[in-house]
């Protein structure tokens, strides 16, 4: 049993994957690198230090990744007001600090895209701690925000709950059970083939089966 719930935030709070899909690709294409959408897709979930040699390899990384890094961020800053939460967030937080479990919010994205998904998602009070990329060293999939996370509230085991195959290897390196979303656009058996204990298709439909999931009731 955990006594801390992990929630990641791009694509499981908030209906953002696509929109970085579309700012990486504006990005890579300044340097006339060319990578299809569908590639960039698969790694969304996976942090930006990571993002460019996985998807366009170790060259164009050492030679444009901060570059590229910099205009992703410009491209997503236009884009970023088109990014709504999905519903349910807040519902789900509460339901599950109500049975016990400290909750932390944890992104591997930037601080300032984070504080503005937060406000889209509403009130965020169940909530006692919010971690960005500011917070470790290594992104997703290395597990050190899920570490990080559940060490910020002073708890001893977690459940992370996230939509991306990413999320699901950092759990998984973690020793921490994912619960995955089809939310961030990666099918079921994707994300149990990545270590997911059980994959749900939106908030509300987790929020409805919580007592048949590692959420059910939290560790005293």
């Amino acid at each position: 049993m955990a006594d801390t719930a992990v929630f990641d935030i791009d694509g499981t709070l908030v209906d953002s994957n696509y929109h970085h899909v579309v700012a990486w690709h504006r990005a890579f294409r300044r340097f006339d690198v060319t990578v299809p959408l569908w590639t960039v897709h698969r790694a969304i979930g996976m942090g930006g230090d990571m993002l460019v040699s996985h998807v366009a390899g170790d060259e164009v990384e050492a030679a444009h990744g901060d570059d590229i890094r910099e205009l992703w961020e410009t491209a997503f800053d236009e884009i970023i007001d088109q990014v709504s939460a999905f519903d349910g967030a807040t519902a789900l937080i509460e339901a599950v600090r109500s049975r016990g479990f400290a909750v932390s919010l944890a992104s591997s994205g930037k601080k300032k895209h984070v504080e503005r998904f937060l406000e889209m998602v509403g009130d965020t009070s169940a909530a006692s701690a919010v971690l960005t990329s500011d917070d470790v060293e290594r992104s997703k999939p290395e597990p050190d925000i899920v570490y990080r996370a559940i060490e910020k509230v002073g708890g001893s085991s977690g459940v992370l709950i996230g939509d991306s195959i990413w999320d699901c290897h950092a759990g998984r390196r973690a020793h921490t059970p994912t619960i995955g979303l089809k939310t961030g656009g990666f099918s079921e058996a994707e994300l149990r083939e990545a270590g997911a204990v059980a994959v749900y298709d939106s908030l509300i439909d987790l929020c409805d089966d919580l007592d048949s999931t590692p959420l059910a009731i939290a560790s005293s």
